[in-house]
């Protein structure tokens, strides 16, 4: 049987849950008020508008926001008919697809940007200091990498029942 968790980290656990749940929860309101979009069509539209040439592979899309390729390949199809991106084979690798946003998906961004970023300083930022914020930079920023340097659940061994 696993060890419990010391009161701490128990405590460090759930308010770190919490926290995450009310931003992420408050997050995705504004981005559907101010755009119509779930918070994981922003976050696409927002890598791709933020990346060279406006534009990322299918994969790279995935990874960057943690999301199954077959859920973002359900997403990719509801923003691309919307007219807010496009999808292409890549001319380097023809196994590849290349998402492009459009200037439309450009404007949602935009039209977005404005709340989503008052919202996070609001709510994230506000109650730190500079001090606060760098520690809490720096201590997630371990915690992702650590996470991430684990191996994806569909790299790792599968329990196989005799």
């Amino acid at each position: 049987m696993a060890e419990e968790l010391e009161p701490e980290q128990l405590n460090t656990y759930f308010a770190l849950m919490e926290s995450v749940s009310l931003l992420h929860h408050a997050v995705e309101q504004q981005v559907r008020a101010a755009g119509e979009l779930s918070y994981v069509q922003f976050q696409l539209l927002a890598r791709l508008a933020d990346a060279p040439k406006r534009q990322l592979t299918m994969t790279a899309l995935a990874d960057g926001v943690v999301y199954s390729r077959s859920g973002l390949t359900h997403q990719a199809g509801l923003l691309e008919k919307a007219g807010l991106i496009t999808r292409a084979s890549s001319p380097e690798d023809q196994r590849a697809t290349l998402v492009t946003i459009t200037r439309d998906g450009l404007d949602r961004v935009a039209k977005i940007l404005p709340g989503h970023i008052e919202l996070v300083r609001e709510l994230l930022f506000t109650p730190l200091s500079t001090t606060d914020l760098t520690a809490l930079g720096d201590t997630m920023t371990k915690v992702r990498d650590h996470m991430r340097a684990q191996p994806p659940r569909s790299a790792a061994p599968r329990n196989r029942h005799t």
